[in-house]
């Protein structure tokens, strides 16, 4: 792909970047959607779920759904964007990577700064004390846990429906989207708030945005750069046309 001299030179001496992904990133490591769920799950709707009162009327079947889910995770890698990203991280002296993904792919592909706006379903912790639970595997034992320390109930460390998203996280992010130089939207709609508010942050504060999706959005028109196509092929190509090594699993 083609990319603009005016792109490649602002990355090349950009000394803060933030990067926002969304679920186009994942999905092309193979990550299901969770809305086409099979056997027992086809019955319920991830609203149905993925909620605070939900999992206190029944605990052990949230939990369930989510050990499934963990399971398919699992299944999946990091593919060459998260690769890419890592390596972009290694680049700039400011870096600030936020995902609305609680796959955990980018930590597991090495990216260091996250911000995790959605949470992590690879973390747990306990509604009654808010300690951490042991990290959660697939193949762990049946029926929600209980928390060592307290014996309250253990709930998946994700933001639910109907919850708001971790003030201190988004104060971060939005800091990030503010003092960053170029601004990296990838695999996002950008049409869910307040994370898609980002972008726009970013290029009130003079930043030059760049869009990275399979399909435009109500971003494209505002963007200094829209790249259409998979982010997997689109931001190693970028980084290799702006001199920057990458690393990892490509």
């Amino acid at each position: 792909m083609t990319f603009s001299e005016n792109l490649i030179s602002t990355l090349k001496n950009a000394e803060s970047i933030c990067v926002l992904t969304g679920a186009g990133i994942s999905a092309e490591s193979g990550v299901p959607t969770f809305r086409g769920e099979e056997g027992l799950w086809k019955k319920f709707k991830p609203e149905e779920l993925a909620n605070f009162d939900a999992f206190i009327c029944n605990p052990d079947l949230v939990w369930e759904w989510y050990a499934y889910r963990r399971r398919l995770i699992h299944e999946v890698k990091p593919n060459p964007a998260h690769y890419a990203l890592v390596a972009l991280e290694h680049f700039a002296n400011n870096f600030t990577l936020v995902t609305q993904n609680v796959d955990n792919l980018h930590r597991r592909a090495g990216s260091k700064n996250v911000l995790e706006l959605h949470g992590n379903i690879e973390r747990s912790y306990c509604i009654q004390c808010r300690a951490l639970a042991p990290d959660a595997v697939p193949e762990g034992p049946t029926g929600v846990q209980r928390c060592t320390k307290c014996g309250g109930l253990v709930r998946p460390d994700v933001v639910w429906f109907g919850e708001m998203l971790p003030l201190e996280v988004f104060s971060k992010a939005e800091s990030a989207a503010r003092q960053c130089d170029i601004f990296f939207s990838i695999g996002t709609s950008a049409v869910v708030y307040p994370a898609a508010s980002l972008p726009y942050t970013a290029l009130d504060h003079g930043a030059f945005v760049v869009e990275m999706n399979l399909e435009s959005t109500d971003l494209s028109s505002r963007a200094h750069e829209v790249l259409t196509g998979k982010v997997g092929e689109i931001l190693p190509d970028l980084l290799l046309q702006a001199g920057i090594q990458l690393q990892g699993e490509q």
